[in-house]
């Protein structure tokens, strides 16, 4: 008579995962926690005791529909009164949505992006969205540019929420960092300047599905967010240097397909339609000079000023853009193959996608929401988080006070000077440039990684969790 071992506790019985409650762990956040009750006691013990109706997730999508609120209240003034003149940037209300919509033909034609003659500067997909948020909105005699941004507001909101959720199930233990995603300045402030949280939200989605093993997955999301805006493709620069560490290759190639088979899905149709309006975008992006915000462009607002400074033209500024990137993924993939243990998925993503930011000829100032979701998962502190949103604020009402004084009909003494805004941009570049600098030395050293220090190897390393290093970069023998 055989014996068979005697099963294990029923699924429902398994002793539930810790999670790591910022009030305890983050010693910024918890000197704020005493006007509610100071932080939790020894005696509690979030993930085993049922929080009722207010679960973390509950809890979090309550804080990002307040910010949401917070967001629409800061752009009420362009609502009410127009987005004429100057008014977009008096009121720091821009927004890409009311610009477009007369301006790139979606009054008359709801699919003008993909017409004969289009100039739609923008990705496939993107056209894909705009195209049908404009086919929404009904002629008639009524405010349409108005309902065409209110309708992409209230989409982006939703995609804001989907972005907070997705980035809480990824941080494994640590699910209240997605707080930073939800009450984030930067997300306030620019949500609705452009659909870039549509990107955002494929990557976010894509770092959920890698986390669990789902690698295709993964890689359809990345190609469908890449035909969106480019960034979410430099996701697989962190790939590369996990599959070099550890050997495995399939999970670089499995995911790479996925997102091939989804990019030329949505692109190919267009380009055999209309193979004009599809290379737009890419001739757009070459031809333009440097973008405002962007290192370039203060750069030449500078060497206006000081003749011993040279402007530089695009394609001097596309060499060196691409230069400067290409460098900065090369010191990169060194630290990552240099690291005494595998870097988290999200720290390498989080330092190409900044360097990406910091050196592109443009930086718009809705780019920021490239890099939150990735910094709450990359690094979760709440004090460089906050300082870092403070230069983001203030770069972004810097952007739009120089728009305004170069642009209206206003004495020079009623508006900030020019360098004000050369200073806000260097100081959004030197706080991202801080976050990267904390990122790369908790690679070196694990003891100051907020998530590793829970005993979490790496909550989003999917498909190479476990895997032993096959190449490491070493300076001396044994090291």
């Amino acid at each position: 008579m055989s014996h068979r071992p005697a099963p294990g506790p029923p699924k429902s019985r398994r002793a539930p995962t810790r999670i790591t409650v910022p009030s305890r762990s983050d010693a910024f956040l918890r000197k704020f926690t005493e006007v509610i009750g100071g932080p939790l006691g020894r005696h509690s013990s979030p993930g085993r005791i049922s929080p009722g109706f207010f679960t973390i997730e509950r809890v979090l999508v309550l804080l990002t529909v307040i910010a949401a609120l917070l967001a629409v209240a800061s752009k009420n003034a362009c609502r009410l009164n127009g987005w004429g003149g100057t008014n977009s940037y008096a009121w720091a209300c821009y927004s890409d949505w009311s610009a477009l919509f007369n301006a790139r033909g979606f009054a008359e034609n709801a699919f003008a992006p993909f017409a004969a003659g289009a100039q739609f500067e923008y990705p496939v997909l993107m056209s894909v969205v705009s195209s049908l948020s404009a086919a929404v909105i009904p002629h008639g005699e009524f405010n349409r540019v108005l309902a065409f941004y209110d309708l992409n507001f209230l989409l982006v909101i939703a995609l804001w929420i989907l972005v907070v959720i997705a980035t809480s199930r990824t941080a494994g233990r640590r699910p209240w960092d997605a707080a930073m995603v939800a009450v984030a300045p930067g997300i306030i402030l620019a949500v609705s300047i452009n659909w870039d949280m549509w990107a955002v939200a494929f990557l976010a989605l894509a770092m959920l599905a890698w986390s669990r093993e789902k690698t295709f997955l993964a890689g359809v999301l990345i190609g469908l967010g890449t035909a969106m805006k480019v960034f979410p493709l430099l996701f697989f620069g962190a790939v590369i240097v996990l599959a070099i560490r550890s050997g495995r290759y399939k999970p670089l190639w499995v995911s790479l397909s996925g997102a091939a088979l989804s990019w030329l899905a949505v692109n190919l149709p267009l380009a055999i339609v209309n193979f004009d309006a599809w290379k737009h975008f890419f001739t757009f992006t070459e031809d333009r000079s440097a973008g405002l915000s962007s290192f370039w462009h203060i750069w030449n607002v500078t060497a206006g000023v000081i003749p011993a400074m040279a402007t530089l033209d695009a394609s001097m500024i596309n060499a060196l853009a691409f230069g400067l990137f290409a460098a900065s993924c090369a010191g990169i993939a060194y630290l990552g193959l240099r690291a005494p243990v595998a870097p988290r998925l999200s720290q390498l993503v989080f330092l190409i996608v900044a360097s990406f930011i910091l050196f592109n000829k443009v930086y718009s100032p809705q780019f920021v929401l490239w890099l939150i979701p990735l910094a709450a998962l990359a690094w979760p502190k709440w004090k460089a988080f906050l300082v870092w949103q403070l230069f983001e604020v203030l770069h972004f009402w810097a952007i739009w006070m120089y728009l305004y004084a170069t642009n209206a009909d206003i004495k020079a003494s009623n508006t900030f000077p020019t360098s004000f805004y050369v200073f806000a941009v260097l100081g959004h570049m030197i706080a991202t440039g801080y976050l990267m600098y904390k990122v790369s030395q908790s690679m070196f050293d694990t003891e100051l990684d907020p998530v590793r220090r829970v005993g979490q190897v790496d909550p989003q390393a999917g498909a190479f969790a476990g895997a032993s290093d096959k190449f490491v970069l070493r300076t001396t023998h044994g090291a």
